[in-house]
């Protein structure tokens, strides 16, 4: 899967070819061919190659070490090719290398089109039934297609109800509130919560083994680097809306921060819980438990964040367009203590990484360790963040197979969800706050809601464009999810923004979109998580597959796993069950 079968026919008599691979990540040697001992007897030498992005290869004389020639191609998956090294005899004597195809290789990206195709169709039919359904003709034609008596029935059942409900099955009549329950929710923040958690529910179960559904291997992007910092972002808004609403209805704070720590506590033993499984592996050893994680993180973040608003917590006014004190930037400057922290905190965090001296590594080294870099550093992944994590925690309690060691081939323990990482996820939670305020302060004035996310997506967008150069490798600071670098905070969170810019006017104000499937597991995010990862091994999330190299039978696989539960979020979401901590 994800590569081709490359044959090299050295026709070159008296010279040993060295060839080098080199990707937009890595530069290395692919395979050494000897020389050829007789015309037209050539020295073959096989070697796999790697079809996930375009490849050069290089071909060098060994003795020499000087280059013949160069070539740039991108291989097919399954593809079976021969380069072909060879004198010409044109009177000058030069060399040819020539690339032919012996085997056709396959689309692996056709199943995935193919389900997108599908999907786009499905929400295109859904689409269609609910405008047909808000049509007066069309519901009368309905209304006179169903017999008398059982409309009778129904109606006769309606009447002696204690209360109506809703198309959904929900009471219509409020529900009476308890001082420190939490708010209403907007419809936009729990869809947006359920397109994250659905795409890292997808991804953690395989994305189909394609590329760009896997975790960059060091720098750059791909969809799995997106969701968890989506969830964290959705997190903080959340933060904002439930706790205001909690602190109007007379919840005391100091009850409050028992409530939060009280979460955040058990967020963090679940998340040991979940990654520390042991029930295959026989009894776990103390040594050995991973100690950071993906909801260890969230319940840091959640704790740093929700106290944070809580200490500095002040009313919302009623109505912003009239309120004399709600000028243009208020929902910025209402909130200067927590900003001049956060700020302090992300000084921390460049002063830690670019200037802590970390024993055999450069300062400021931001790289991958293992043989990138040219090999200079193998011990050094993740320069500061790596060293405070196996100092603090130790190297048996961390990740022991980060998604560096695949292409660079590191060596040492490496955590994405560590200390020094776990300081931007606080900033990022609270670009989400700064979200919850903007819908929260402007309520019922799109156009200022709408003016502001636009704002903070083009600033947070410019911001990365400085520090990373429109580049990958090249920039001051590089976007990297493993160590969840500022440049990512900012790029993911100017994403977020502009997701919102349109979730919020097509999901809330016009209601042009429900949100559904995605509105349900956002209802019941910690259940859905929780469960993903428990059940993971088990059917029908996973079964024996007839080709296990085939991305369409695994793309079915993690589709119809990743299926299967927005069908549980939206059946505990008819029956009322919801599961918060």
């Amino acid at each position: 899967m994800d590569q081709a079968l490359l044959l090299i026919h050295n026709e070159l008599l008296g010279t040993n070819l060295t060839i080098y691979w080199k990707s937009e990540w890595c530069y290395q040697v692919l395979v050494s061919v000897s020389q050829s001992k007789k015309p037209g007897e050539p020295s073959i030498a096989a070697v796999s190659v790697s079809t996930q992005h375009g490849s050069v290869l290089q071909l060098n004389d060994t003795l020499e070490e000087k280059e013949i020639c160069r070539l740039e191609y991108k291989f097919g998956e399954f593809g079976n090719y021969s380069l072909l090294v060879k004198h010409i005899h044109n009177g000058v004597n030069e060399i040819a290398c020539d690339l032919v195809v012996n085997e056709n290789p396959v689309d692996s990206n056709l199943p995935v089109s193919v389900a997108f195709l599908i999907g786009l169709a499905l929400i295109i039919a859904v689409s269609l039934l609910r405008l047909l359904f808000s049509l007066d003709d069309f519901n009368n034609w309905i209304s006179k297609a169903i017999n008398s008596q059982e409309t009778d029935r129904l109606i006769n059942s309606e009447l002696g109800s204690p209360s109506r409900t809703d198309p959904l099955g929900g009471d219509i009549q409020p529900a009476a509130w308890r001082p420190c329950s939490p708010a209403p929710r907007l419809r936009c923040v729990d869809t947006f919560r359920g397109i994250s958690l659905i795409l890292m529910v997808f991804v953690n179960y395989g994305g189909g083994k394609y590329w760009y559904f896997k975790h960059a291997s060091w720098n750059g992007l791909t969809v799995a680097d997106l969701v968890f910092p989506w969830f964290v972002f959705i997190m903080g808004s959340s933060i904002f809306l439930s706790m205001t609403s909690i602190l109007q209805r007379g919840c005391s704070k100091f009850r409050l921060l028992g409530k939060i720590a009280w979460r955040s506590f058990l967020l963090i033993c679940i998340g040991i819980i979940i990654v520390n499984p042991n029930y295959c592996l026989g009894p776990l050893s103390w040594d050995k438990v991973r100690i950071p994680g993906v909801l260890q993180r969230l319940g840091v973040t959640y704790f740093v964040v929700a106290v944070l608003e809580l200490l500095f917590a002040k009313p919302v006014p009623e109505n912003c367009a009239l309120e004399r004190s709600c000028f243009s930037l208020g929902d910025v400057t209402s909130s200067w203590p927590q900003w001049l922290l956060v700020l302090t905190l992300e000084s921390i965090w460049l002063g830690l990484t670019f200037f802590l001296p970390v024993p055999g590594c450069p300062i400021g080294y931001l790289g991958p360790g293992g043989i990138g870099d040219l090999g200079k550093y193998p011990n050094c992944t993740g320069g500061a963040a790596g060293y405070i994590d196996r100092l603090l925690l130790g190297e048996d309690h961390l990740y022991q197979h980060p998604s560096s060691a695949v292409l660079y081939h590191t060596e040492v323990a490496y955590d994405p969800e560590g200390i020094l990482g776990t300081v931007n996820s606080i900033v990022m939670g609270f670009f989400g706050v700064q979200a919850g305020k903007i819908l929260l302060y402007y309520k019922d004035q799109t156009k200022a809601i709408l003016i502001r996310f636009t704002a903070w997506g083009c600033i947070l967008g410019l911001i990365s464009v400085a520090l990373t150069k429109v580049s990958e490798n090249e920039g001051f600071i590089p976007v990297n999810k493993n160590l969840w670098s500022i440049s990512y905070v900012t790029t993911l969170s100017c994403f977020a923004f502009f997701i919102l810019l349109v979730l919020y006017p097509v999901v809330d104000v016009r209601g042009l979109w429900t949100g559904a499937p995605f509105f349900y597991p956002g209802m019941n995010s910690i259940l859905v998580y929780v469960g993903h990862e428990v059940f993971e091994n088990y059917f029908p999330f996973q079964w024996k597959l007839q080709d296990n190299q085939s991305h369409k039978e695994h793309l079915t696989q993690n589709i119809v796993a990743t299926a299967v539960w927005v069908l549980v979020a939206y059946v505990l979401y008819r029956k009322k069950i919801f599961w918060k901590i």
